[in-house]
This record gives C-alpha cells, sequence and structure tokens, in this order.
C-alpha cells in the first residue's frame, strides 16, 4: 500500500503574458472577470467568434465554460467568475471547466487570468485548488494502463501568490480521499493502523495506540461492544499528537470515526444500505487530512487526532439489542440497535479525549442517515453546546466553500433517550430527529468541554461537490483548516 499520496503538480507562475508560450500549450483554462471588456487578444477575439455563432453573448460563460480548438491544436476553457458569488459558487465552475481539460489527461495545464489585480489573485488561487484536487491520483484497480498524471501548472498573469495553504489543503483533502477510497479489503483496522504509523513517522507526529488490552484495563465498554463482532482483535483508538510551531498555547481535540466496514451487526443493513460502507471511516480520514494540511503549513496550534478504528460485523460474539454496557466515563447504555455503532465508539474516544482538557474538541462522522435525509448530499449538519462554535463553524464554511447547516440539540430531546434500565439509550427505533438525538447521546461524553460535532452528510455527492470532481468529496478538510485559524485566533 502506498504510505503517502501521489505528489500534487508542480506550479510555475508567470507574470508575463500568455502569448510567449502560445506555441506550446495544449491545454488552456482561461479565466475573466464578469461584466469586464475583453481584450483584443486574438484567443479572445475567436471565442467571441464562437460565442456569436452559437448565438450567445459573453455574459453566457459566466453560466456555462466555452470550450474552444485554438489553432495548432489547444484546447481551451473559458469561464467568466462573479466575484458577487460565493465560493462554492466559484469552485464549482472551476470544477466543471476544468473536467474537459483533464479528461484528455494532459501533463501539464496552463491557466491564464485577466482582470484586476485583486480578482487575478482571488481566480489564481481558486483555479490552483480545484485543479490540484482534480489532477490528483486517487486509487483505481483497473487492468488498464494508468492514465497521464497530471505533473505541473503554469500559472499566467501574475507572480509572486503565495499558493502554500491552497496546496496544503489539497494535499490533506487527496490524502482523506484516497484513504476513503480504498476497499475494505485493502484498509482494514490492522492496515489502517499501519498505514497511520507510516504517516506519524514521515511527519514527525507522536502516536500512541490504545490496543483492545488497553481498552479492557481502562473499561471502554462502549467501543468493546463494536469491536467484539470482529475475530481479528485489530481494533484501536489511536492518539496522534502535534506539538505546532512556537510555543505555549491551548490544545484542540480532533476525533473522527473509523468504522473500515460497517454491516449494521445484528441489525444488518440491506444490500443498497450496505454498498459503499468502507466509506465509514471517512471521519477519521478528514482528520488526519486536517492533520496533514496543519503540518504542512505549520500552524501554530496543538492538536490532538483521536481515531476511533474499528469494522462493525456480524458474528456470535458481536453486541446486540438490549445489551447494556459501560462506557470508559462510567455512563451506562441501553443498546437499542446494532446499526448506531458510530456513536458508541465516538462516545469513549470523546471521554478520552475530553480527559485531556484541550481547550476544544470537534469530532467528524459519517454518523446518522437522517443528516443526510435532513440536508442531502450538498451540504454537512454541525451541532455544538457552545453556540460561538457553531456561529464560528458557520463562518469556516462560508470561507471554504464547503457549506454547513447549524441544527440546535434542546434537552428536552434527552425524553427519547430515557432508560428503565440504564443512564441512557443508544438510540431509538424511531429514526426521528436522529442526528439530533445523536448529539445529545455524545455531549454526555465531553464533560463541559467546548464541543462541535460535524455529521458528514456531504462526505459522498455523486458527480463531485464544490471543488472535488469525485464522488468522495474530502469535505471538511478545508472547512477544519480554517477553523482550526478561527479558534486559535
Amino acid at each position: 500500500m502506498k504510505q503517502t499520496p501521489h505528489p500534487l503538480a508542480r506550479l510555475t507562475q508567470h507574470a508575463a503574458t500568455l502569448h510567449e508560450r502560445a506555441p506550446a500549450i495544449r491545454h488552456l483554462l482561461i479565466l475573466l472577470p464578469a461584466g469586464a471588456d475583453w481584450h483584443d487578444a486574438p484567443e479572445h477575439a475567436a471565442a467571441l467568434l464562437a460565442l456569436k455563432r452559437r448565438g450567445k453573448a459573453a455574459d453566457a460563460l459566466g453560466k456555462t465554460p466555452l470550450a474552444l480548438e485554438l489553432p495548432g491544436g489547444c484546447l481551451s476553457v473559458w469561464l467568466r467568475l462573479d466575484e458577487t458569488k460565493d465560493v462554492h459558487a466559484w469552485h464549482s465552475s472551476l470544477r466543471q471547466a476544468l473536467k474537459s481539460l483533464l479528461d484528455e489527461h494532459p501533463e501539464a495545464i496552463d491557466i491564464a487570468v485577466f482582470g484586476d489585480e485583486a480578482f487575478r489573485a482571488r481566480a489564481a488561487e481558486a483555479a490552483a485548488y480545484v485543479a490540484w484536487l482534480n489532477g490528483a491520483v486517487l486509487p483505481v484497480w483497473k487492468s488498464e494502463k494508468p492514465a497521464q498524471v497530471l505533473r505541473r501548472i503554469e500559472l499566467h498573469g501574475l507572480s509572486g501568490l503565495d499558493l502554500k495553504r491552497a496546496r496544503a489543503v489539497a494535499e490533506g483533502n487527496s490524502l482523506s480521499r484516497e484513504l476513503t477510497m480504498l476497499p475494505p479489503n485493502v484498509l482494514n483496522p490492522a492496515s489502517y493502523r499501519e498505514r497511520i504509523r507510516a504517516l506519524a513517522e514521515m511527519e514527525g507526529w507522536q502516536i500512541e495506540e490504545y490496543d483492545i488490552k488497553r481498552l479492557k484495563k481502562l473499561k471502554a465498554g462502549a467501543f468493546l461492544a463494536v469491536a467484539r463482532g470482529s475475530g481479528h482483535e485489530d481494533a484501536a483508538i489511536v492518539r496522534l499528537s502535534y506539538a505546532g510551531k512556537g510555543k505555549g498555547g491551548e490544545t484542540l481535540a480532533l476525533v473522527g470515526k473509523g468504522i473500515c466496514f460497517d454491516t449494521g451487526g445484528h441489525n444488518l443493513k440491506p444490500a443498497r444500505y450496505m454498498n459503499n460502507m468502507h466509506d465509514d471511516m471517512n471521519g477519521s480520514a478528514v482528520a488526519l487530512g486536517i492533520l496533514l494540511a496543519a503540518t504542512r503549513l505549520k500552524l501554530a496550534v496543538k492538536l490532538e487526532v483521536w481515531l476511533a478504528i474499528a469494522e462493525n460485523h456480524l458474528s456470535p460474539e458481536a453486541y446486540t439489542q438490549n445489551e447494556v454496557v459501560t462506557a470508559l466515563n462510567g455512563t451506562t447504555i441501553e443498546i437499542v440497535h446494532t446499526d448506531a455503532e458510530g456513536r458508541m465508539v465516538l462516545a469513549d474516544t470523546l471521554a478520552l479525549a475530553a480527559k485531556e482538557k484541550p481547550a476544544a474538541i470537534i469530532d467528524f462522522a459519517t454518523l446518522t442517515g437522517s443528516m443526510a435525509v435532513a440536508l442531502g448530499e450538498r451540504m454537512s449538519g454541525v451541532i455544538s453546546n457552545r453556540d460561538e462554535l457553531a456561529q464560528k463553524a458557520q463562518l469556516a464554511g462560508s470561507a471554504t466553500g464547503e457549506r454547513v447547516v447549524v441544527f440546535p440539540m434542546p434537552e428536552d430531546y434527552d425524553e427519547a433517550l430515557d432508560s428503565t434500565v440504564a443512564d441512557v439509550k443508544q438510540c431509538t427505533l424511531d429514526g426521528e430527529a436522529d442526528h439530533i438525538l445523536a448529539a445529545r447521546f455524545l455531549q454526555r461524553f465531553v464533560a463541559d468541554t467546548p464541543w462541535l460535532h460535524v455529521d458528514l452528510s456531504s462526505s459522498r455527492c455523486k458527480g463531485g461537490l464544490g471543488a472535488a470532481g469525485s464522488d468522495i468529496t474530502g469535505f471538511g478538510v478545508a472547512w477544519g483548516v480554517e477553523m482550526l485559524g478561527r479558534l486559535a485566533r
């Protein structure tokens, strides 16, 4: 198994005009501000003629990119970006524009930006980020010869632009997507932990593994109930530490759900809903992607990353409905549905994270179907025990194009989780508002720590989402890096 993602394309900036390289260019993206007058360059004239022939005005490029064959065999794509539109809209348009270029699997793509300096800087950064994401090598097992890899991005129209952040976030997103796309016979708890050890050694992270034996000593009954279903005893809670640049400062904790495959356990999923359940470790992959980006950027923030790595399998030893188990913090839990395993492994992982008294905890999980019902695949939901955390989360979503919706978790929802035999029910069988009930359940395990729960309903979106063109979106990495910055400030 590869230990690191394939390197992203090398990017070079050119302040000089595009025409100096024109004879060598084979794949070209041209970005223009909406409403601006067009220059008198020959390529612009050709694009205008093509639009006129199709009965469209230049403003039509703000809705649909124009693909145009230029003299010499260059495939060009033209796009106008409206400065009044948000980041998500820009990323979506750029993904669409770059698709026809990347579909030819070029070795290099040239991107030319026009307009004033502020527009050129914003357009260049967004285009580079989207090109890096969609030019990244993702896992495939086809027997045919692999396609050409994107190796170079040539950026025209400005120089000296700092793109370190965009590249680091793209690298973190690519790691997250690569891990999530690995099939369950390749990525299981044992191989996943091996992969994480290699990453930790490479990136200089401290690593600590709470294996089954250690978790039994800690009486982490919620996690162990789920892990019982697998005969391999390879499940574990993995803790990674990043010291951050500089000294002092409070620690932030990230927690990720890492269920490498989810059968549903004794409450077995039907085939339709078991399909793609190797994705159920996406929360842990997002946390790893954020950690990688933070490391690349040398962020001045201390991070503790806790990954709950297990499988939810069906076996004679697997946990069953109506069991009562005791979590690491002493809370007794009545099991209601074995397919609500995510909140079980997170319960003990959150309790471990909270014991270290971080300034805040953010957890990431593909947790509930009800969040997907509420929002679909295009946004994710967040729930917090602090209003200021929820507000920052929403702002981070707007800033990155990874949109989140804040849900409340009023105390009276606890009535649905009242148990006659234990401190709390794991869930209900009704399914209504399960995303809120899951949050009410999880908040019992964070003590009084400021906590934000991210339910990743947009971890998979058919056809891509925002900047990412793959069905697996890597949603949460860009958001998480932005959120870390806002919390550190």
